[in-house]
């Protein structure tokens, strides 16, 4: 299916979500090698006033390794990569980055926190597809009126920003009248959950906790560790630091000296022993889902989608044993 577009390119049916301040050109590259789509937010480029545009230099990185690692294995080549674009207005960047990306010919295109015409046509002048991700059933509808290509279905257990539906629910209500590329997030860590989802009705998984547990995610290892101990009694779903509901470790949240359990009462209370620097969602509070209790070890990109593969081919035999 979509093998004319980049999404027909895959080792797994797999598209590995942008995380904020966690997925850079290492692990990107690490993930397309592996033969899944990778991804990282235009915002985790992040230069310095008057410096040139970083994610400029990311693009670059990102077209000549891949490149270069095609021609050397023709057999085997990389999957394409995507980017993603936050199009709400507060993001004074947008544009900037969109130009940048349509120059550079960026295969595949994430767009969240709102859905617009002109950056899907600009992806559509530069030959990519768009994917947006979408909460609801009346969110997808107007993704695909303004010209998105497909969908993902954020839903229940997904880390960082993430809906509250039931992927069950929600991928049934876009089924109904949408058959183009769906995407499904929310806990999938395992192969047999990819499989899961493709049997809703999903094409591909969206990944993105796991892979802060490799050693090629712009993560701490204090952070990459706490993914390892924790499972999904640990994650904790509020609007309290960014005001959109997300998903967090409590461990973090306890770190930073609040009480996961008493956000808004007595016990919400800061402790600022290394400096007056209030903690900050994503810097300091760490997104997560709710399928890390499948994460056992950091490991490498390469190992962990190997084993998704391992995983996920055990379990279609299993169905037709």
């Amino acid at each position: 299916m979509y093998s004319d577009t980049p999404l027909g390119r895959l080792r797994l049916p797999v598209i590995c979500s942008p995380m904020f301040l966690v997925s850079g050109p290492d692990l990107v590259i690490a993930q397309c090698k592996a033969g899944v789509i990778g991804s990282f937010p235009a915002l985790n480029a992040r230069e310095q006033e008057g410096e040139p545009p970083l994610l400029e230099a990311w693009l670059k990185r990102i077209t000549e390794e891949l490149d270069a690692h095609n021609q050397a294995n023709p057999d085997q080549p990389a999957a394409p990569f995507a980017v993603n674009q936050i199009v709400h207005r507060s993001n004074d960047r947008v544009e900037r980055d969109v130009e940048i990306c349509a120059r550079w010919k960026v295969p595949v295109w994430i767009t969240s926190m709102g859905a617009r015409e002109d950056v899907n046509e600009a992806a559509h002048g530069c030959g990519a597809i768009v994917l947006h991700d979408v909460i609801s059933n009346r969110f997808a509808r107007k993704a695909i009126d303004k010209g998105a290509d497909g969908l993902i279905a954020v839903c229940a257990g997904a880390g960082g920003h993430a809906g509250a539906l039931s992927p069950f629910a929600l991928v049934q209500e876009i089924r109904e009248w949408f058959s183009g590329p769906l995407a499904l997030s929310g806990s999938i860590a395992t192969g047999r959950s990819i499989l899961a989802a493709q049997a809703m009705g999903a094409d591909f998984a969206y990944i993105g906790s796991p892979f802060i547990a490799t050693t090629e995610a712009a993560a701490s290892e204090g952070y990459k560790q706490m993914i390892v101990e924790s499972g999904a009694e640990d994650i904790l779903y509020t609007s309290h630091f960014s005001g959109v509901n997300a998903n967090y470790l409590k461990p973090s949240i306890r770190a930073v000296g609040l009480d996961p359990d008493n956000l808004s009462g007595e016990g919400n209370k800061l402790n600022l022993s290394t400096g007056d620097i209030r903690p900050k969602a994503w810097r300091d509070i760490w997104g997560c889902g709710q399928g890390i209790g499948a994460v056992s070890t950091v490991t490498s990109t390469a190992d962990y989608v190997g084993r998704l593969e391992r995983e996920y081919q055990d379990a279609r035999k299993a169905l037709c044993a």
